[in-house]
């Protein structure tokens, strides 16, 4: 037995000998009791000619296709409302929803795919490890948020939850879901190791299999505390690796964020994604600049940490001594500081607004790591701006070269130098950069998400439903 798994046991034995409820902490308005969600009228409409779940829709696949895009730049001013705590079986009957996402301590591109999926299930209550209303989407506020016991812990805050990482496998199998019909888990670590019984249809969105786990490597590099703790993880992340293949198998149905991660699935998992459903992108939100507007500079929007390779837009734009606004923030933010030159301009974290604003007004955007799936491109062709990415993962299902962008094929300065040098040069139309984002509207998504859900259910009850009176002998 690792150190780990001998933590993991103690830590089982303290809150088992607890008061047997073991109760979860509340946020946000309860749902009226007796209250059930279930999918729209109108997903058993879209189901009509689907005969297998293999035949369920999924977006066209961009040619020559072969990634957890969070966007902590996003700054809320939303107050943390006033905790209440409840019983696990204070709620309503057994034909309700519940929701799971990984924990509430950033926003981004997991977070946007979460509040639309409560869109559809709007009296579902949201499971997850922890919460920070200071450091998420305003939005979770208006929800019935239920936290584990890591919340009443100094590792409920933005700065601190990841320190929690051993202890998010208890965390979530703590959870009672007993009295749920249908579970759906947003997760791209933790939240599909909640344990369904088996009359619960558990479907899981994922962003992508655990980066720590699978990209150790990357992971451990991203920040100089992850670097200085790496001797120390190590073992650790050894036995998270081996949970959270055992967990993956947990989920009856599994949904990819992208193909790019469904063969991560593949490859890590040993199963198939049973969809493909790309995340939402709320165009609506955004807009064209007037010409007389638009910049000459150069744009990123991204969570500062190692993986991102921000580095690597920086250096190029000091060899070009061309403008380049960097909005986001995060622990490499001060390395970052120290090697920009004088045409390179922080911003920090903005509110939604002003994102958009940026991307409108900029030459182009920055992509340069090799993302699960990536949303920010989209934002900014949603802007009517075009995309410089790295030619891997996520970016080649929603990059089109010469469409809406260029590609640049290798992780260099000078690659990305001469992708930049290429796009200024190029004349994109920005009414087709915002026919191509609107392929991946939230409508889109809340349709296939409808519609796989429909299909999902009746399945799952024929399969471990009860049967009907009469059959038995």
């Amino acid at each position: 037995m690792s150190v780990f798994q001998f933590g993991r046991s103690l830590l089982n034995f303290k809150l088992l000998s607890q008061k047997p409820d073991c109760r979860s902490r509340r946020f946000g308005p309860l749902a009226p009791p007796g209250l059930t969600d279930r999918p729209d009228k109108g997903a058993s409409e879209v189901l009509a000619g689907f005969t297998s779940q293999q035949e369920l829709p999924v977006p066209p696949e961009t040619p020559g296709f072969p990634a957890d895009d969070r966007h902590p730049h996003r700054e809320n001013d939303a107050a943390p409302t006033a905790p209440r705590t409840s019983s696990p079986r204070d709620r309503a009957g057994p034909a309700q929803t519940a929701l799971v996402h990984d924990y509430l301590a950033q926003s981004g591109g997991a977070e946007r795919v979460i509040a639309a999926l409560h869109a559809l299930f709007p009296t579902a209550p949201l499971y997850t490890s922890v919460y920070d209303p200071r450091a998420t989407l305003p939005c979770f506020a208006q929800m019935d948020v239920r936290t584990s016991f890591l919340q009443r812990s100094i590792l409920a805050s933005r700065r601190f939850h990841k320190l929690a990482l051993g202890l998010y496998p208890t965390a979530f199998e703590q959870f009672d879901l007993s009295g749920f019909a249908l579970v759906i888990s947003s997760s791209s670590s933790f939240a599909k190791g909640v344990i369904t019984g088996p009359e619960t249809c558990h479907i899981c969105y994922c962003h992508t299999p655990a980066r720590f786990a699978w990209r150790q490597h990357e992971y451990l590099q991203q920040s100089r505390l992850t670097r200085l703790l790496a001797p120390w993880m190590r073992g650790m992340i050894t036995d998270l690796r081996q949970w959270d293949a055992d967990s993956a198998q947990r989920a009856d149905y599994m949904i990819a964020n992208s193909h790019n991660v469904a063969g991560r699935i593949r490859k890590y998992y040993r199963r198939e994604a049973d969809a493909v459903i790309y995340p939402p992108v709320e165009t609506h939100r955004f807009a064209l600049a007037p010409a007389e507007e638009v910049g000459d500079h150069f744009l990123i929007v991204s969570r500062l940490v190692g993986y991102k390779r921000v580095d690597l837009a920086i250096e190029a734009c000091n060899r070009l001594r061309v403008p380049l606004r960097v909005v986001g923030a995060g622990p490499e933010r001060r390395a970052l500081q120290r090697m920009a030159g004088l045409t390179i301009q922080f911003l920090g974290r903005l509110p939604d607004a002003q994102v958009a604003e940026e991307y409108a007004r900029c030459r182009a955007l920055i992509f340069p790591g090799d993302e699960d799936f990536g949303l920010t491109p989209l934002e900014c062709m949603a802007s009517g701006r075009p995309v410089v990415a790295y030619g891997r993962g996520g970016a080649l299902e929603t990059v089109t070269m010469g469409k809406t962008g260029v590609f640049f094929e290798e992780q260099t300065p000078e690659a990305v130098m001469e992708a930049l040098q290429a796009v200024s040069a190029l004349t994109f139309d920005p009414q087709v950069l915002q026919q191509e984002a609107a392929r991946f509207d939230t409508a889109v998504f809340a349709e296939r998400m409808r519609a796989f859900v429909a299909q999902a259910t009746e399945r799952h009850r024929t399969l471990y439903g009860r049967g009907t009176p009469g059959e038995g002998r």
